[in-house]
This record gives C-alpha cells, sequence and structure tokens, in this order.
C-alpha cells in the first residue's frame, strides 16, 4: 500500500522522470547508430586504400578556426627547425 501512496503522489513527477529517461535512451540509440555509421564510412575508405588516421585528422581540422591551426602549424615549424627537423 505504501507503494501505491509514494507513486501516486509523486505520479506526475515520476512519469515526467521517466520520459527524460526514455529520450536519453532513444539518443544514446541514435549515437550508437550513428558512431556505427562513421566506422562503416571509415572501413569503406580504408577498403579504398585510404589512410583513416589522416582522414581523421583532416576532420578534425575541418572543424577548427583557420587562425588557430595556422598559429599552431607556426609554432610547430619553429619548434622543429629548433631541433633541426626542417
Amino acid at each position: 500500500m505504501e507503494e501505491e501512496t509514494s507513486s501516486g503522489s509523486y505520479g506526475v513527477a515520476a512519469g515526467e522522470l521517466r520520459q527524460f529517461i526514455e529520450r536519453f535512451e532513444r539518443l544514446e540509440a541514435e549515437k550508437k547508430d550513428i558512431a556505427d555509421a562513421q566506422k562503416e564510412v571509415m572501413a569503406e575508405a580504408k577498403g579504398r586504400g585510404y589512410d583513416t588516421k589522416v582522414l581523421r585528422k583532416v576532420i578534425a581540422l575541418r572543424k577548427r578556426d583557420a587562425n588557430d591551426i595556422a598559429e599552431e602549424e607556426a609554432v610547430l615549424d619553429m619548434y622543429k627547425a629548433a631541433l633541426g627537423m626542417s
């Protein structure tokens, strides 16, 4: 009987909580589906001879600001020159 009272007094909150949890679970499932599709794309690219490690770097670079990339590359070049790697 105590459970009925608890669920009755918290019925609206419990229903809302359940909705949040179910929405989150659906998003988790979608995220897994997307990750699986991304793996398939990379496997296909690898099968066609592309270096997937480099592809991932290019994808990461495309997300960044061009000025940030240029600054990082300039510092990298300076460090390489200091170490005689240029």
